[in-house]
């Protein structure tokens, strides 16, 4: 991403986001063994499970993290499940030099959402994995697949 190797492996479902178009295509079809996780993460964040059109299983192998981001523009509502690993999820929004931070501990087996400010304001990221540690994560859709991101 952003010419920086990722040491993660994702595998996408639904929808394809490439950082090189800056386009959503449509990616194979969410599986059905994840679908009642996608019930609960709905009910999490009190959409329609049809409505968490995306989903992404990322592997996190022991050193491997991903560096401060917000979502892809054309995905809403990001909610996912984080399964065998601890992980510490960091948020930061401000200026360079003046972050203002926050972070919370992610044992196995948690859900979390990132909706309305979180989203928008404020940025995320987590540091390199001590142990092994995967997430099976869900996202809306916000614009439709054929228009196309800013850059």
């Amino acid at each position: 991403m952003r010419g920086v190797a990722a040491r993660r492996r994702v595998v996408h479902y639904g929808w394809h986001y490439s950082f090189d178009t800056f386009r959503a295509t449509p990616g194979p079809p969410i599986p059905g063994f994840l679908f009642g996780i996608r019930e609960r993460l709905a009910a999490f964040v009190s959409v329609e499970p049809g409505q968490l059109a995306e989903a992404l299983i990322t592997e996190y192998s022991p050193g491997a993290g991903i560096g401060w981001h917000r979502d892809a523009p054309p995905f809403g509502i990001v909610t996912a499940v984080s399964l065998v690993g601890t992980c510490r999820m960091r948020f930061r929004r401000g200026e360079v030099r003046d972050w203002e931070t926050a972070g919370i501990e992610l044992p196995p087996r948690s859900a979390y959402a990132i909706t309305g400010e979180a989203r928008s304001k404020w940025q995320h990221g987590i540091p390199p994995a001590k142990e092994l540690r995967y997430s099976i994560t869900f996202r809306t859709m916000r614009r439709p697949s054929s228009e196309r991101m800013p850059t």
